[in-house]
């Protein structure tokens, strides 16, 4: 039986290759790459020469049961992407989980990855965080990971495409209020770049980026004082605002969004207090 090897390819640079990627390159059977020809310039570079398949996402489907087949059969294949690590917003996970059915061995050889080394050199919080790759286009699916990056107490990281960076940055700009973020741009590339600001800033100096883009957004750092009013009674937040010299109005719209509650449920509970 043969064994499945997940090889990272480098996002930009090509020395970020490790010797142990070239070296399954040069000794597997078969290559499954998502877009042969994006691969062949890479192996041409290292002088290597391998049959290559196609795997994609139009394609993967069909491609696993060939695959699957032919590592029965006992042949080695190294399943790469375009660029960083298999699997990580790329094809691969339909194969993976295919050849732990059947028993067949999976090796992972490590490398790069565009959202480990912009989420390091961002600056912002490591010790937690959470990746939502790109964003849904469906309205209802995107609200919903728009909440969760609002509510989120890990830092957030996204993947976006340029031509759709602008209208993604707008959308968090309804949600992220004074939150740090860094827009990490064609990372070990040429032209790599960090852009850190808050929303406003980043809108204010993205115009016309080209490149990859990774979004390294800050936690919600107001998300435990929230929490901790949430277990006062209605009249001790109320109290708690109130203190602050705010206005009646502003109070109970302060309530509604920490519990989120309708104002009328709250008008309604004082008036029946």
């Amino acid at each position: 039986m043969g064994k499945l090897y997940v090889v990272a390819t480098p996002i930009g640079n090509l020395e970020d290759i490790t010797l142990r990627a070239l070296r399954i390159l040069k000794e597997v059977d078969l290559i499954a790459a998502e877009d042969t020809r994006h691969t062949l310039k890479l192996l041409n570079h290292f002088e290597i020469s391998k049959p290559l398949i196609s795997y994609h996402r139009h394609n993967e489907d069909v491609r696993t049961d060939e695959l699957i087949e032919k590592l029965l059969e006992g042949k080695n294949i190294a399943l790469v992407s375009d660029a960083g690590t298999p699997g990580i917003c790329d094809p691969g996970q339909i194969i993976i989980k295919k050849c732990i059915e059947k028993n067949i061995e999976i090796i992972p050889i490590p490398g790069a990855c565009a959202m480990i080394n912009s989420l390091i050199a961002s600056g912002i919080n490591t010790s937690e965080f959470t990746f939502l790759g790109f964003l849904p286009l469906n309205k209802k699916s995107r609200k919903q990971k728009l909440e969760e990056i609002q509510k989120s107490n890990k830092t957030i990281i996204l993947y976006e495409a340029p031509h759709k960076l602008m209208s993604t940055l707008k959308d968090l700009e309804q949600i992220l209020e004074n939150r740090q973020i860094v827009l990490a741009r064609e990372i070990t590339k040429i032209h790599e770049e960090f852009i850190r600001g808050n929303i406003s800033e980043i809108i204010e100096k993205v115009e016309n980026l080209k490149g990859e883009m990774v979004l390294i957004i800050e936690q919600n750092n107001n998300l435990k004082e929230e929490q901790s009013l949430n277990n006062l009674t209605l009249e001790e937040h109320y109290e708690f605002y109130k203190k602050q010299g705010m206005e009646k109005k502003d109070i109970i719209k302060k309530i509604s969004k920490d519990r989120n509650l309708t104002k009328n449920d709250i008008y309604q509970y004082f008036l029946e207090k």
